[in-house]
């Protein structure tokens, strides 16, 4: 898990994705508000806009979470918690 707080990556347990679908640990993407939109927005292409993903995110309750996931699972793609490919790898720098 990573601390986005900048402290670096936090200790946590290896879960198998039979564990992540028993216990639910995924379950914060159904409330996720980017489920409700259109997919593409958060996968623009090259040089395309971001803001309609990112804007959708800043409002987003889970944001933290999906944020976490795109840094533990390393998401090379797409709009994750407000923050794209290229902001995840600084966050990422920054924390190491």
């Amino acid at each position: 898990m990573w601390n986005i707080l900048g402290d670096g990556p936090l200790t946590s347990p290896e879960y198998s994705l039979v564990d992540l679908l028993d216990e639910g640990i995924l379950a914060w993407q159904d409330r996720a508000l980017c489920a409700q939109t259109d997919p593409e927005a958060f996968f623009p292409e090259k040089g395309g806009s971001t803001r309609e993903a990112k804007r959708v995110c800043n409002s987003c309750e889970v944001r933290t979470e999906c944020l976490e996931y795109a840094l533990e699972n390393d998401e090379r793609f797409g709009i994750w918690g407000g923050l794209s490919e290229r902001e995840r790898r600084k966050l990422k720098r920054r924390a190491i």
